[in-house]
This record gives structure tokens, C-alpha cells and sequence, in this order.
């Protein structure tokens, strides 16, 4: 087997972006099929260059298998985000956190409210898939019917997100990062502030600025809206004791397949006990409430639902289109998957942080590459997880051999990995939270202020050489010192 080199490693990622660009050209729609094709086609070119190379499909096949394992739970996750979706918009959940939401928003101050909103939120669940698919959903409603454009609310919702996420001693990459590179998860945390703090406090300024200098509706135009929520739905305080619940059992660490589970059934009972009318025009069946109930739940969790109102742009925002409308964003993930198995088990991956690695020669380029290389995985391997171990694996060393204290790894992989994860069409999460938001991901990428700045502010701080630290071995003990005490390139 001979290894790879850096032109044939570099092929496949070249004739996917060609592939890409065409689709966005040709097809209205491109998570609707194209993307998945284009996805499958660089892999089986991937596979042929690896073969050519005298690698086996067996061990293709046992990487493609590999990764399509590792992103099974955020595949069955996003089936039971588009149930919980189902049933809380049926139940009137989502429509009273917009009827209420728009009582006591300023739409001056909304889209830092988005922000502040979903990042306390997803600091209290460890979750930004959890949070955009409860609060940001809601929060979306509320940004639609103020006026504001659906792509910069999801710009808001998002930065928030990933912000708690990140921070969050629940989130399950905030775990990882430090775990690969060697550091306490708190430590870990620690380090992050220096580049996290003032990226969001960039992004809260930004939205603040657009708030002031973005025309929103009237009183008249929220009042309708209100009335079509409320002529259409009964809505009534209780109803938050659905999100309540739920948010109370992640933060209590129940897992999060068992947890929106939970959330679903809840959604499924709020329905039947204060939603008759809806239940009733969904089923279609009007003489067994207890049959027509099930239909319209079971309905309301496996496909499509639409609500009417008396006001059009409330009838766009009640629609759901439960596990089923989940199927093309599960195939867009298994086809980055199969795409991704296939240029790691052909060591195309390898090869190419390889040579990224080599320009690494000091603190600032080091900082830099592991940005880049986290940025490369979750373009090439389309998950934040595999972005975050793998370039967590191949930087750890020569974090080691500069003497560079792991939790600038860490932070680094963090600030990268996780944040653009969701900027990526075809990465798990990209193809996640477009889904459940509604809005493509090239649309609401302009305006994730901070999952952009974030990967720049790390490179920043390093570059200015601050609170980067450095291990000192003696023969009597290890001491961490700040990189102002040294120098910064050595």
C-alpha cells in the first residue's frame, strides 16, 4: 500500500467543490438529492485513487462503516426532532411561545435577546441541537412575525447556540476537546473565555447595531398575528410546562434520545387535552375523539402537518413535517459519511494534515493549522466530533514537543470543530439545524457573527500572544506559566 500524495489526497476535495458549485446552479433544492449524489460520486473516486494506491475495499468498507456508526445517534436524534417538532406545534406549544414572545420582545432588542435567549438555554442543557429545536424554533416564529429576515434570526439563534454549547460543562464536545488533548473539562472551559467572551460580545454588537437600523412591523402587524395564533389555537400559561419538563430532564443529564422522546409524548398529550379543534380538523375523524387522536398525533410525529389561520404568514409559520421530513437531511448525512470513511481509510485526510503540519513552526502557525485542520474535518469529514478527534490526535504531539500547555489544543479544536460545524451544508450538524429551522445553511451562514469570529479570535490571541501557556519541566515538577514570561515563537 503505498500512501498517498498530497495531489491525489487533494483530487477528490477539488472535484467535489466543482460538483457543488454546478448543483447550486442547476437544482433549486440542493439537499433535496444533488449534494447526496455528488457526495457518494467524490467517495467512489476517492475509493478508486485508494485502490490504485493498493488499498483493499475492505478496509474502505470497515472506515465507511465506521463513521456512518459514529454519526448514527445524530441521525436518530434528528428523527426525533422533527417528532418533537410535530407534536408541540400541534399541541400549541411553539404558537404560545410566539403569542407570549411577542408581548414582551422590543423588536429593537430581539435579535440580541435571540442570542441571549439560546445561549443561556443551551448552557443549561449542554445541547445546541436541543435548544434551536425548542427555543429557536419559537424564537424563529417570533423574528418572522416582527419582520425580520429568517436568515439573520437564524444567524442569531445560532451564534447563542453554539456560545452554550461550548461553554456548557453538559455539552458533549466541550467534554471531548479537553479529553483529547490532555486538559481538565474546567481548565478546558477556562482557557475558552479568552477567545469566547469576545467573540460574543462582537456578535452581541452587531445585532444590537442591526436591531437599531433594521425596519421591523408595526403594533398593527404583530396585533394580527397574536389574533390568528389565538383564533386558531387556545393558549393558555400550562402549555410551558412542556419546554419546562424537558428542559428540566437534560439538565438533570437524562440522554438526549430518551429525553426529546419524552418531550414528544408530552407534546402528543398537551394536544389531545387543549387542542381539540386541531386534533379534530388534522385527523379528519369527528365521531371517536380517542381514534382521531392517535391519527392526528401519529400524524403530527411521521409526516407533514399544516394549520390555517386567518392570517397567511401565521399559516406558514404552522407547519411541521415530522420524522418524514427528516429522510433527505439522513441521506445527505449517510452520503458525507460514506465520503468521509472513505478519504479517512484511504489516508487522504492524513496526507493532507500532514502537510499542513509543517508549516507549523510557531505558536501563532500552530494555532493557525489547528483551526485550519478543524475547519478541513468538518468540511471533508462532515461531523464536529470526528473534526475534533482527529485533528485533537494529530496536533496533541507537537503541541507536546513545543511545550505547549494542551488546553491551547483544546480550545483551539473547540473553536474550530464545534462552531463551524454548523456552516457546512453537508456536516451533521449543518444539515441538521437547516432542517429544523427551515432555512438553508448558505442563507443563515452570513450572519452566525460568532461561529465566524470564533475561529479568527483564536488565531488573534495567539498571534498577540495572550494567555497561550507554556509547560516548564524541571527534575522536581511541571509548571504551567503564561507565554508573556517566554517567548512567544521560541
Amino acid at each position: 500500500m503505498r500512501e498517498p500524495t498530497l495531489i491525489q489526497a487533494l483530487i477528490p476535495i477539488l472535484f467535489l467543490l466543482a460538483l457543488l458549485a454546478i448543483n447550486v446552479k442547476i437544482f433549486d433544492d440542493t439537499i433535496a438529492g444533488s449534494n447526496q449524489i455528488a457526495l457518494l460520486l467524490t467517495g467512489g473516486l476517492a475509493g478508486l485513487i485508494a485502490i490504485y494506491n493498493g488499498q483493499k475495499w475492505e478496509h474502505l468498507q470497515h472506515h465507511i462503516l465506521k463513521t456512518l456508526h459514529q454519526s448514527m445517534p445524530s441521525m436518530l436524534i434528528l428523527f426525533f426532532i422533527g417528532s418533537l417538532a410535530g407534536t408541540w406545534m400541534i399541541s400549541g406549544v411553539v404558537p404560545a411561545m410566539i403569542y407570549y414572545g411577542l408581548d414582551i420582545v422590543n423588536p429593537t432588542f430581539f435579535l440580541v435577546s435571540a442570542v441571549i435567549v439560546s445561549a443561556i438555554v443551551s448552557v443549561s442543557t449542554g445541547s445546541s441541537w436541543s435548544t434551536i429545536a425548542t427555543i429557536g424554533v419559537a424564537l424563529l416564529g417570533i423574528g418572522r412575525a416582527l419582520g425580520f429576515s429568517e436568515a439573520i434570526v437564524a444567524g442569531a439563534i445560532i451564534s447563542g447556540a453554539y456560545f452554550g454549547d461550548k461553554m456548557s460543562p453538559l455539552s458533549d464536545t466541550t467534554n471531548l476537546a479537553p479529553a483529547m488533548a490532555g486538559t481538565d473539562l474546567f481548565t478546558h472551559i477556562r482557557y475558552m473565555v479568552y477567545t469566547t467572551v469576545p467573540s460574543i460580545i462582537i456578535t452581541l454588537i452587531i445585532f444590537l447595531v442591526m436591531g437599531f437600523t433594521i425596519e421591523t412591523n408595526g403594533v398593527a402587524d404583530i396585533t394580527m398575528v397574536k389574533e390568528a395564533i389565538q383564533e386558531t389555537f387556545t393558549i393558555t400559561p400550562v402549555l410551558f410546562l412542556v419546554p419546562i419538563i424537558l428542559l428540566g430532564i437534560i439538565v438533570l443529564k437524562m440522554p438526549s434520545l430518551p429525553a426529546l422522546l419524552i418531550g414528544t409524548i408530552l407534546g402528543g398529550i398537551a394536544a389531545v387535552v387543549y387542542q381539540p379543534h386541531i386534533i379534530n380538523e388534522i385527523s379528519g375523524v369527528t365521531n371517536n375523539y380517542l381514534l382521531s387522536s392517535y391519527k392526528a398525533v401519529m400524524q403530527s410525529m411521521l409526516g407533514s402537518v399544516s394549520i390555517e389561520t386567518t392570517n397567511e404568514m401565521v399559516s406558514k409559520l404552522m407547519n411541521t413535517s415530522g420524522m418524514g421530513g427528516m429522510l433527505s437531511t439522513v441521506w445527505l448525512i449517510i452520503s458525507a459519511m460514506v465520503f468521509a470513511g472513505v478519504m479517512e481509510g484511504g489516508y487522504f485526510l492524513q496526507r493532507i494534515t500532514k502537510s499542513i503540519i509543517r508549516f507549523a513552526n510557531n505558536t501563532t502557525s500552530l494555532v493557525a493549522s489547528t483551526v485550519g485542520t478543524g475547519i478541513f474535518f468538518n468540511f471533508t469529514a462532515s461531523d464536529q466530533y470526528l473534526a475534533i478527534v482527529v485533528a485533537g490526535r494529530m496536533f496533541k504531539h507537537t503541541y507536546q514537543d513545543k511545550k505547549i500547555a494542551p488546553e491551547v489544543l483544546s480550545r483551539a479544536l473547540e473553536d474550530s470543530g464545534t462552531v463551524t460545524s454548523v456552516l457546512i451544508p453537508w456536516n451533521t450538524c449543518g444539515a441538521a439545524q437547516s432542517k429544523v429551522l427551515g432555512v438553508s445553511t448558505l442563507t443563515y451562514l452570513p450572519y452566525c457573527f460568532f461561529n465566524l469570529i470564533s475561529p479568527l479570535m483564536s488565531i488573534f490571541i495567539a498571534m498577540i500572544g495572550y494567555k497561550i501557556r507554556y509547560i516548564i519541566k524541571d527534575q522536581k515538577s511541571e509548571e504551567e506559566i503564561d507565554v508573556d514570561e517566554i517567548t512567544a515563537t521560541e
